[in-house]
């Protein structure tokens, strides 16, 4: 990393209790050149889930060169503590710091050309999804927030976040992990924020949702069970493809006549399918796999038993078995409305009045749901639209073609500062 990052830009600074210095807006305005220099360094040198070593240790040495407190979680996950000066709360912040199996695609200066092993097969590797501008707004935040430590009420604990995207294979990883080694123990956390880069919304704008904002995601798998035949003599076995395709064409009733949508949407998608060998050989297998969406933890469980009822049934009914495995991969993200009354004010001396817009549901996951088990908490989005999109062309996430405008990551930085010392005085 280039010797500006670990320039410090800021000189002791002297505020009241709870309340930032005046000159606070022109210091969030100084620090966005060095925030933008972070993001495009992470940008250029992206690692995967659970594989974040090098960017674990850059985020490691520059908390410790601000003096502040790291640990480690998750193995690749690293935890500063700052302690402040005046009594309070202790409160977390989130930033995920892991990229994607993506091939970059475009002619950025700062492009990603990294390769790595994902599944055994190698890939591009690519900060697909806005990871690196989480990285740079927390270690903003983090540098801010040292200087003015006399100043901080009680503790902030910054989260620097492995595997968001999914552990690889059978590992653990992400929040589930940092939370069960007991990230938000030690200290007791009282209430954890976290955001998230969108590529679609205007640049500098906020976005969130009381309550349930982004969906559970849980995977499943359904193994049909029939028996082999020559193609030519199909009543002699048990065709596990045409019982997979009733089973794949009832799950959709799920969504279309079995849920109370008016309640919260839910979606049921089977994204792969794998039979057979040859042409004219009826496989003894088939095996399908796919998605559930659902924004309400009830509505979450029904889905599983419908599924899990619709595939026994129908499989009997043409004579062949079944195994329905599903694994949950996140919760409801949900954003304790109290926390969200309380400090959307915070929010708005950050972005302005305007530029804080309360939205619908979003059926995209995180794992950031699993702080919210432990503590109150409340998660939303940062606009970093590219000039040249609009709303409905602007390049989807997760994808080669992904692109942000980092321009207005000083809006995140502010937000996470004004968060702390405002929550402090609720």
């Amino acid at each position: 990393m280039k010797k500006l990052l670990f320039l410090c830009l800021f000189a002791s600074l002297g505020a009241s209790a709870q309340n930032l210095p005046a000159s606070y807006d022109q210091l969030i305005k100084d620090e966005a050149p060095k925030v933008i220099e972070w993001r495009r360094y992470f940008h250029q040198h992206p690692e995967l889930s659970n594989r974040e070593y090098n960017t674990a240790k850059k985020i490691e040495e520059y908390l410790k060169q601000l003096g502040i407190e790291t640990k480690r979680y998750a193995g690749t996950g690293v935890v500063g503590i700052l302690k402040g000066g005046k009594a309070g709360p202790v409160v977390a912040l989130r930033a995920d710091i892991d990229a994607l199996p993506v091939t970059e695609r475009n002619t950025l200066p700062f492009k990603s050309t990294a390769t790595g092993e994902y599944n055994g097969q190698q890939v591009g590797v690519m900060h697909a999804c806005g990871h690196d501008s989480h990285i740079a707004m927390l270690l903003g935040t983090a540098e801010v927030l040292s200087k003015l430590k006399n100043e901080v009420p009680g503790t902030v604990v910054f989260l620097f976040q492995p595997a968001e995207e999914g552990p690889p294979g059978t590992e653990e990883g992400g929040a589930p992990l940092m939370v069960k080694e007991g990230v938000l123990d030690n200290p007791k956390v009282d209430a954890v924020f976290g955001m998230h880069i969108q590529a679609s919304i205007s640049p500098g704008t906020i976005y969130y949702k009381p309550g349930a904002f982004m969906a559970s995601s849980d995977w499943f798998t359904i193994k049909v069970k029939g028996r082999q035949s020559h193609g030519a003599t199909p009543w002699q076995g048990i065709d596990p493809i045409v019982v997979s395709a009733a089973i794949i064409q009832n799950l959709q009733t799920i969504v279309s006549r079995q849920m109370d949508l008016t309640q919260a949407p839910v979606i049921v998608s089977v994204g792969k399918i794998n039979a057979g060998v040859r042409a004219n050989i009826i496989p003894e297998e088939a095996m399908m796999e796919g998605t559930i969406r659902t924004l309400d933890s009830k509505m979450q469980k029904e889905v599983h038993e419908r599924i899990r009822t619709i595939a026994k049934n129908i499989a009997a009914a043409y004579g062949a078995a079944v195994e329905v495995n599903i694994d949950t991969k996140t919760l409801v993200t949900y954003n304790d409305p109290e926390l969200v009354t309380k400090t959307l004010p915070s929010l708005k001396k950050a972005a302005g009045e305007n530029n804080v817009i309360q939205g619908h549901w979003a059926t995209g996951a995180e794992d950031f749901s699993y702080y919210g088990t432990k503590a109150p908490a409340f998660f939303f989005y940062l606009g970093a639209r590219d000039a040249k999109y609009t709303e409905s062309n602007a390049p989807s996430h997760h994808t080669p073609d992904f692109m942000l405008d980092d321009s207005k990551l000083d809006v995140g930085v502010k937000a996470f500062c004004q968060l702390v010392f405002d929550y402090a005085k609720k």
